[in-house]
């Protein structure tokens, strides 16, 4: 492996481990400040397509954050063979940039794909370039998790399109419920809603009604809560009232130490922590539909 190479598999392997295998976005810092034996190696800068001075090709292509209903300056999209449509540098086939690329793909580099879930941080994948559209300015990208493209493990060129969209839903997956989290979160200030704890690498985004029972990625259909809550919450062990208050299961009697005396029990009658803004506070609906679930499965204290 050459130096280059080796450059390219480390930093790699240092946005793997930091995201927890691309499940937990990476902070713009951490990616400019990225060094290889000493040497400051950035990943990233304001350009989409970026190629910094130790490489002779680009390490990472980068899609910016969006608010809600606003416009990014280039809009990329999901083609129907499961690849990605990463628009061209502007609109010149020949800019350097769009050159850099069709090198990237006649010599199967892998690239880190950099997509915006909140603002300054970034989800990361792999990303190869395997097809060129200059009629549509675009080129075809193919994104898999870091780890399952283990730096060329993987030949994306020879996938098939079925298991390349296999590949880009789990991409996919993972950075809708990371957007989620980042936006729950921000919405909640950084703070569990029941128990206020404000350390946002021990925070979650609890669904109120679940992906899988047809809920949405919306901030109204999320709470905020610490990993501890979150499990009880998802298993029924506390549940939240449509007016904010939370429960606990009456039958959860045992003595198990502190944690379940102050860290469970102790919560039931606690109001809920709630958003500044009203849009973002849960749907009163949704917090119905979740809580008449907890109550056919569990009782409270005292009833």
């Amino acid at each position: 492996m050459d130096s280059q190479d080796l450059i390219r598999a480390v930093a790699f392997d240092y946005a793997d481990q930091l995201s927890d295998h691309g499940e937990v976005p990476i902070a713009w810092a951490d990616l400019s400040n990225f060094s290889f034996e000493g040497r400051r190696v950035p990943l990233v800068n304001q350009q989409g397509i970026f190629k910094p001075a130790a490489l002779d090709l680009p390490i990472s292509i980068r899609t910016s954050y969006r608010e809600p209903g606003q416009l990014r300056p280039y809009e990329d999209q999901v083609n129907e063979n499961g690849y990605l449509l990463y628009r061209y540098r502007g609109t010149d086939p020949g800019h350097y940039q769009n050159r850099w690329l069709r090198e990237v793909r006649d010599r199967a580099v892998p690239l880190l794909y950099l997509e915006g879930v909140a603002k300054g941080r970034y989800l990361p994948s792999a990303a190869a370039i395997i097809v060129d559209h200059p009629e549509s300015l675009t080129f075809g990208v193919q994104l898999m998790p870091i780890d399952a493209a283990a730096i060329g493990a993987v030949n994306a060129f020879a996938l098939d399109p079925a298991t390349r969209r296999h590949y880009l839903a789990l991409v996919q997956r993972r950075t809708g419920q990371a957007r989620f989290r980042e936006s729950v979160l921000d919405a909640y200030a950084s703070r569990c809603t029941l128990c206020r704890l404000r350390h946002r690498e021990l925070l979650d985004a609890a669904h109120i009604v679940s992906y899988a029972e047809g809920g949405t990625h919306l901030v109204t259909n999320g709470m905020s809560m610490c990993k501890i809550h979150h499990a009880a919450y998802d298993l029924d062990i506390v549940g939240v009232r449509p007016d904010g208050v939370a429960e606990v299961r009456a039958e959860l009697e045992e003595v198990d130490g502190p944690m379940l005396q102050h860290g469970l029990k102790e919560v039931h009658g606690v109001r809920m922590h709630l958003p500044r803004s009203p849009a973002m506070r849960p749907s009163p609906e949704r917090l119905e539909r979740r809580y008449e679930r907890f109550r056919g499965l569990r009782s409270a204290p005292g009833e």
